[in-house]
């Protein structure tokens, strides 16, 4: 495809059209704050030599699970990643593939998408999955707008337990469209509150969006939220951030949920620096129709060989437009397949097990901390591989002095919950050794002040 500038006349044209003036305009909710005054600071050109020893001079500064000892969660796991997965996707097959506009030649890629939804649905209790969404957050946000759709109200609640880049990415979505988000309050023992939640619950609301696990790593009454949503009317969104908890708890649809959402990037994705990650999404069968995504059915083709399509093509984007609600191609196929190969790897046994480390090893870390003079657990809820840990001394000077020697702590609670400013969350996954918990422990207490 060749490119062609767009004249002086082209762009005043498109301006019209859209209905501004001048290209600004395009970008007024860009803060002034945050808007570059100035040419950018780029030095004259160097050779490629030069210009690949001053990147890995920049690189070598990041601090990685490979340079330090990494206790970091939050939505992006540090978890073990098979290497036959590099090296099944690294085939052309597999790497160049692209959105199957002509669906029955592309069997082989029809066909990974629908062991990806299996699998999908397996592990979520779920009826019909799509492949795939973007990531957890994005994967929330469109089951909030599924569910307004469903029930045709405008008010959803949100648990404040729920992951604060969930909460921001469905406030984003749901901008310009009318909808009144609500928070409900966190209870003591961390999960979200049934009394709070029951006080905001009326015929208007069309969700209760909670995680599974929540933010601070508790286990939330699945079963419990869904009666008192479902009492209302509303549907039960679950967004389940680290799906390895799966392996060991009821699935969401055991429990009542009537939409699944989450991240797949805890099977099989590095984590990169936070992306590109894979969302998944679930729902009961007599929701699929609302559901977004692409959806792979199977079938079987004239010579009785079994065989692929997609599905419900009804809500594409060459049919209905801009009220389509398949909205994700392409773009996720690659992460969508390293998560399949993955979850078909350990098979429900192997992830069960991997499960039982993750829950074995924070239990540990958790109990050693709550004995470190300065620092207390905050939240008694049963909790997965995650925790909340409040510091008698400046969370920042921890986190920095920990850092100092090799140790990521955690992750500072403050900025998103200022009730929560002296506190900080500490993950551990099946990949720290107990001699990287007992490290983080004489840190703690070498510093406690």
């Amino acid at each position: 495809m060749r490119y062609i500038p767009h004249t002086a006349g082209d762009v005043t044209e498109m301006l019209k059209r859209i209905g501004v003036a001048t290209l600004e305009d395009l970008f007024v909710e860009v803060p002034e704050t945050v808007r570059l005054k100035r040419p950018l600071d780029l030095s004259e050109e160097v050779s490629e030599t030069e210009l690949l020893r001053e990147l890995k001079a920049l690189g070598v500064k990041n601090a990685t699970t490979e340079t330090h000892k990494s206790f970091l969660g939050g939505g992006a796991y540090h978890h073990f990643i098979p290497t036959v997965i590099d090296l099944l996707v690294s085939r052309s097959e597999f790497y160049t593939a692209y959105t199957p506009y002509q669906p029955e030649i592309s069997q082989g890629t029809l066909q990974a998408v629908f062991e990806f939804q299996t699998l999908i649905c397996q592990l979520t209790g779920m009826d019909a999955a799509n492949a795939s969404m973007y990531d957890g957050a994005s994967a929330c946000a469109e089951a909030v707008l599924m569910a307004t759709r469903l029930t045709r109200r405008k008010r959803v609640l949100l648990s404040r337990a729920l992951n604060p880049r969930y909460r921001a990415v469905v406030a984003t979505y749901c901008r310009y469209l009318s909808l009144d988000l609500v928070d409900v309050a966190v209870a003591d023992d961390g999960r979200t509150d049934l009394a709070d939640l029951v006080a905001k619950l009326d015929d208007s609301t069309a969700a209760v969006v909670t995680g599974y696990p929540n933010y601070f790593g508790v286990i939330e009454d699945v079963a419990a939220l869904a009666e008192k949503a479902h009492g209302a009317g509303a549907k039960l969104i679950t967004a389940v951030a680290e799906p390895v908890a799966l392996g060991l708890l009821k699935s969401p649809g055991e429990l009542g949920a009537d939409i699944v959402a989450g991240d797949g990037q805890s099977f099989g994705l590095p984590l990169a620096f936070g992306g590109p990650y894979v969302g998944f999404f679930a729902v009961r069968q007599k929701d699929v129709r609302g559901m977004p995504g692409r959806l792979v059915g199977e079938t079987t083709d004239l010579e009785g060989q079994r065989g692929f399509v997609l599905t419900l093509a009804t809500r594409e984007q060459h049919i209905r437009r801009e009220k389509a609600t398949s909205n994700i191609c392409s773009n996720q196929g690659l992460c969508a397949l390293m998560t399949t190969i993955f979850m078909s790897l350990l098979g429900k046994q192997g992830l069960r097990e991997m499960a039982e480390q993750n829950l074995a090893k924070a239990a540990y870390a958790r109990q050693k901390l709550s004995g470190v003079a300065g620092f207390s657990l905050v939240f008694d809820g049963p909790v997965f591989n995650e925790f909340v840990v409040r510091s008698a001394a400046p969370v920042a000077e921890v986190l920095t002095r920990l850092e100092q020697v090799g140790i990521l702590a955690g992750i500072p609670l403050g900025e998103d919950y200022p009730e929560l400013s002296d506190c900080f969350l500490v993950c551990v996954t099946e990949q720290n050794q107990r001699a990287e918990i007992d490290a983080l422990v004489a840190a703690l207490q070498g510093g406690a002040a």
